[in-house]
Formats: structure tokens, C-alpha cells, sequence
């Protein structure tokens, strides 16, 4: 299997910094979900078309996970998380969202019930 396009966050002339699908060993690069998705956060194919991303505590400390269809550029969110104040920093729990094999299940960690745990959402 060859990877020949990533997905990530940077800056680039065209939009500044958003997610951007660059193809390896080209020029091209394509900017992601501009309006929709437009916080750093950990992100990944959930299945082809479908990207799975999260965000770093806002202010309200929550941490969102999400959904974003490329095709129809709407998002689905999956739940909104609580960061206790003294996961900050060093000790911070980012969700780090990761998809089953089958794409029905996200993982996720989150404190937001009091200790560092994994859940198990449904998609």
C-alpha cells in the first residue's frame, strides 16, 4: 500500500493555517474543511471521506470530537468533553481520537469524569 497524500495542519500562502491534503512528490495541495474545522486538533481518515478530529480545550475547557464528510463539508459532532483545570500542560489528556477497524467505534481518553480513562463511543 502506498500512502501518497497526507492530511494535516500547517500554514500555507493560500489559506494560512488550516488542515491541508498535500500529494506527495507534487505541488498540489488542497485546503480541508476551512470553516468547519478551524482549531488544531488530532486528526485522521475514519474511513475514506470521512475525517475524525478533536480539539484542544477551548474556553470552556472542552475538548470536542468530531466528524467531518470532505464530500458535503458538514460536521458531526461526537461528544464535548470537560478538561479539568489540572490537566494542563505537561499533564494535560488530550482525547487523541482513534477509529475501530470497522469505523463504528471511536475510542477516546478524557478526564473529564474526574481520572485520566479511555471511552468507547459509538459512531
Amino acid at each position: 500500500l502506498e500512502f501518497r497524500r497526507v492530511l494535516f495542519r500547517s500554514w500555507h500562502p493560500s489559506h494560512g493555517e488550516k488542515f491541508y491534503l498535500y500529494t506527495d512528490k507534487t505541488d498540489r495541495v488542497e485546503v480541508v474543511g476551512p470553516e468547519v474545522m478551524p482549531v488544531n486538533g488530532h486528526c485522521t481518515y475514519l474511513r475514506p471521506g470521512t475525517i475524525l478530529n478533536d480539539t484542544y480545550p477551548d474556553k470552556e475547557r472542552k475538548q470536542n470530537v468530531y466528524l467531518y464528510d470532505v464530500a458535503t463539508g458538514k460536521r458531526r459532532e461526537l461528544g464535548s468533553f470537560y478538561a479539568p483545570p489540572e490537566y494542563t500542560g505537561e499533564w494535560r489528556c488530550d482525547t487523541h481520537p482513534r477509529s475501530s477497524p470497522d469505523g463504528r467505534r471511536v475510542v477516546i481518553d478524557s478526564a473529564h469524569a474526574g481520572g485520566r480513562q479511555m471511552y468507547l463511543l459509538e459512531v
